[in-house]
């Protein structure tokens, strides 16, 4: 079977084998508001929220459930596709780098994609098919078993990714790395409704300019910077998505004045918010 689903009390994981029927599946709105991991062999392409991504070697994909998906071109060879809820797996234990909004799920790199060192592969495979044999002989202890797979996988993921987007980052007490986290977690709870540096800052017990430096010192992008692109997303995935009109957009993002959020919009994104719903609505392929 191409489909195979754990269900109980409100917990819940699905698991598909990648073919024409599954991605066309994949690709409606059923799997909205799951987590989603996929593992993708090379010549896939796919698009995550308005970005394109083409692997060259096989890699995983952690995309959360606000994220959207769209996959775009198959491979020759066979994909997996798992989705799940918060209530299958969501460990919130001294918010660990592992958990479902951890590293792979939030940062602010905005990064969904780990590519997959050729070593790593055939562990990775492994993991995928151990689920499959799950699905195939159910047992009593079938759901802790996939959970400890899952987690393996996301800790697994978690190490590469690290080595890959991190950078000078790697090299940092882990205090550190655990404070960029925390900055990327706070703009993602409140980007609604707080937009400046010093409203995070202040959440932080920090001056705005310390915040900055920490920033500046390991030549990441400016916080401002790093708040207005979540903004921006929230945005685009409004104007492509929703029947909201630009003025109430811009009131759902925290911005009274709607022209104030229009140059700011066509600024960042070099096209006003009525073009690139225009644009976007008649091909939603363009590269936008």
């Amino acid at each position: 079977m191409n489909h195979q689903i754990f269900e109980s009390n409100y917990k819940k994981l699905g698991f598909l084998i990648l073919n024409q029927e599954t991605v066309d599946e994949i690709n409606s709105d059923d799997y909205k508001t799951y987590i989603k991991v996929l593992y993708l062999p090379e010549d896939y392409e796919i698009t995550i929220d308005f970005k394109h991504y083409r692997t060259l070697s096989p890699s995983l994909f952690f995309i959360n459930s606000n994220q959207y998906l769209q996959i775009n071109k198959e491979g020759k060879k066979q994909g997996y596709f798992m989705y799940y809820n918060r209530d299958f797996y969501c460990v919130q234990i001294h918010d660990a780098e592992v958990a479902c909004d951890g590293l792979l799920f939030n940062n602010i790199f905005e990064m969904p994609m780990t590519t997959l060192p050729e070593k790593e592969v055939l562990f990775v495979e492994g993991i995928f098919n151990q689920i499959q044999q799950e699905f195939d002989a159910p047992d009593s202890s079938q759901e802790e078993m996939i959970r400890t797979y899952l987690k393996q996988l996301i800790i697994k993921a978690t190490r590469i990714w690290k080595i890959q987007q991190l950078g000078v980052l790697n090299d940092e007490p882990s205090k550190e790395m655990d404070f960029f986290r925390d900055f990327s977690r706070l703009v993602e709870i409140h980007f609604r409704t707080k937009h400046t540096v010093a409203d995070y800052a202040d959440i932080l017990g920090l001056a705005p300019k310390t915040l900055s430096n920490k920033f500046n010192r390991l030549e990441l992008s400016q916080p401002n910077d790093i708040i207005k692109d979540r903004i921006i997303l929230e945005a685009k995935r409004l104007l492509g998505y929703s029947s909201l009109s630009v003025k109430e957009i811009a009131y759902q993002l925290g911005y009274e004045d709607p022209a104030y959020f229009n140059r700011l919009f066509t600024n960042k994104v070099g096209d006003t918010p009525s073009n690139f719903k225009k644009k976007y609505l008649q091909g939603k392929n363009v590269q936008l």
